[in-house]
């Protein structure tokens, strides 16, 4: 299993300890000939405006949006899940996100540096339950949601974790936290769309 890493720019190097540590293999994705080998993508958190030319100035942008839609398991976290959304609340007018996920979001919905928070999450994923404590770091805000979109935690009635389909997206900064629960989660997304659970469980081994 072989999982991709947005690089251009943000906190791209605390993913890789963590999937490494999971016993994945991992590439930093800066062109779009890195996107041929990958099994599943993270988009790191960042600055979303900044990621969001750099996907353009890269070429990576369409073929990109193009691989999600056709089923390449994604997870974004902080500026990923803005880069993901389908629409974006103050952003610039020239930020167009992948329309990805069928969410609207708002970008430092919490406010400023001075503004970010830890708290203790909960993470219901069908009959599974994990805890973990979520890092909040000028995180967006997720306005609204579809009926297609599971919330699997929330913090005081904000989502923070949801997933629709192949792309699973965070507020919060799970690469921080004191669990790898959430990557596992995304490891056996892109298990599963590999065709097969025990590809995750040999990983781990």
């Amino acid at each position: 299993m072989n999982i991709g890493i947005l690089a251009l720019q943000g906190a791209f190097a605390a993913h890789r300890r963590v999937l490494v540590g999971l016993g994945a293999s991992v590439t930093l994705v800066r062109t779009p000939v890195d996107l041929s080998s990958i099994d599943g993508l993270v988009i790191p958190g960042g600055e979303s405006t900044t990621m969001s030319m750099l996907l353009d100035s890269s070429g990576l942008r369409q073929p990109l949006s193009d691989r999600i839609k056709s089923g390449l398991p994604v997870f974004g976290t902080c500026a990923g899940l803005i880069v993901l959304a389908n629409e974006i609340v103050d952003g610039r007018s020239d930020q167009l996100p992948l329309d990805a996920i069928d969410v609207k979001a708002r970008r430092n919905g919490y406010g400023r540096q001075i503004d970010s928070f830890e708290t203790s999450l909960e993470i219901i994923d069908g009959l599974n339950e994990y805890h973990m404590n979520g890092v909040f770091i000028r995180a967006p805000r997720v306005e609204s949601t579809t009926a297609n979109v599971e919330i699997l935690a929330q913090v005081d009635g904000d989502p923070v974790l949801i997933r629709e389909r192949n792309v699973l997206a965070a507020t919060f900064h799970p690469e921080l936290g004191d669990s790898p629960c959430v990557h596992e989660m995304f490891l056996k997304m892109v298990a599963m769309s590999c065709d097969g659970t025990a590809q995750f469980e040999q990983v781990r081994s």
